[in-house]
């Protein structure tokens, strides 16, 4: 009889209990609001920011209050403009040039390799033509960081990391979001950490984190956040910085804490379900495996896999097919944008050039989300549907074409 997957896979966990708890607690008190505290409070967002930076080594943190948010400000904080251009992957989703745009700035898209890293070399080519690089570890793949704070350096590019699939990732032990001016993450449903909606702004830069502060709609309340700059980093800035508010409130941070203090496991766990869906994949006839080295310290909440060159058809038919049987794949190489899925030549407000190597890697992309709700062994099979669907496709005609 043929296997049917039966899981969901948009089902989180729930929150942990003791979130609960101490959401259940800021309802009763009633001082959502980070600001709104009593004497000798320390208000949950104050309590997550320092966790936070703690937990990756930063100087400072701030709470927003979404990933998203967290972008724009850190492309404001860092001096970028309207007209200006600023460099970033293709690969990657719609907020990360949504928030280029949001500031009248564009977007200059820089090529993706079969790792779906970052393009370096293309980087090189196109360094400059920006101030910025807005690099984005997208679907938790980490590039030669290395190499591109090098490159950066050598080309005066300012480096800011969006880190929203990467949250608990390192590069050579050194966590991501650590390695430019400032790193960006997000506590949205389908993250490492989920409160709905939230960010996390972190940085070692004092003036940076200033601005970011201020940006967010602190008022002249500044001198109540914890992991933050001392109060002379603020004495001129706050005559010359906008509030843009994107707090976040006491609410999601209550919910956060326990997540945050349970992260590790929780990664260990992700990264055992990729491992069950990589083995089951493993010299799969017509599909091409992601290789990882070993300097990359990945946290895989989602599988990508390549259908390199095959015709559009034939990757419908199997998406069909995995349908059919429980498995929800997303394809990156659809004509249309679907649900949280497209490309960088699906943003009209942000013209492109047309890159074929990259082109040829996105319309060949397959990617599966792998919620905590799933087990190691549904991991497994999910990898033999996938690979029983794909062999089916490509045996029926796609190798002879």
């Amino acid at each position: 009889m043929e296997e049917v997957f039966t899981g969901t896979f948009t089902q989180q966990e729930p929150i942990p209990e003791a979130g609960i708890a101490a959401a259940v607690a800021v309802m009763r008190h009633g001082r959502l609001h980070r600001y709104n505290t009593t004497p000798g409070e320390v208000p949950e967002v104050a309590a997550l920011e320092e966790e936070f930076a703690a937990s990756v080594g930063a100087a400072y943190c701030l709470a927003v209050a979404s990933g998203g948010y967290a972008l724009a400000t850190a492309l404001r904080a860092c001096g970028v403009g309207p007209g200006d251009r600023v460099l970033t992957n293709a690969f990657t989703l719609a907020p990360v040039p949504g928030a280029i745009a949001s500031l009248g700035a564009q977007p200059v898209f820089v090529g993706v390799t079969e790792g779906l890293v970052i393009d370096l070399d293309d980087l090189a080519a196109k360094a400059g033509q920006a101030d910025v690089l807005l690099l984005s570890h997208m679907r938790g793949h980490i590039c030669d960081m290395d190499r591109l704070v090098a490159l950066c350096e050598a080309h005066g590019l300012t480096l800011i990391e969006d880190c929203a699939h990467t949250m608990g990732a390192h590069w050579r032990g050194r966590p991501t979001g650590c390695w430019g001016r400032m790193g960006c993450f997000s506590t949205q449903t389908y993250k490492h950490m989920n409160s709905g909606e939230g960010g996390l702004l972190i940085s070692d830069d004092a003036e940076a984190m200033a601005r970011a502060i201020l940006l967010s709609g602190s008022y002249m309340l500044f001198d109540r956040h914890r992991a933050a700059p001392p109060p002379e980093a603020f004495a001129q800035l706050k005559y010359d910085t906008p509030n843009v508010s994107g707090r976040m409130d006491n609410l999601r941070a209550a919910i956060l804490r326990p997540q945050l203090a349970d992260l590790d496991r929780q990664c260990a766990r992700w990264n055992a379900l990729n491992a069950a869906v990589d083995a089951g994949l493993a010299e799969a006839p017509g599909l091409t495996r992601i290789d990882r080295v070993e300097a990359e310290g990945f946290v895989a909440s989602s599988y990508q896999f390549l259908l390199l060159d095959w015709p559009g058809d034939a990757i419908d038919a199997v998406l069909a097919r995995c349908a059919r049987r429980g498995v929800e794949l997303k394809w990156f190489g659809a004509a249309e944008p679907q649900g949280f899925t497209s490309r960088y030549d699906s943003w009209h407000y942000a013209p492109a050039t047309p890159m074929p190597e990259t082109d040829r890697v996105l319309r060949g992309l397959i990617d599966m989300r792998l919620p905590l709700t799933f087990t190691p062994e549904d991991c497994a099979q999910i990898a033999r549907i996938i690979r029983a669907e794909v062999g089916a496709v490509w045996q029926a005609g796609v190798a002879a074409q």
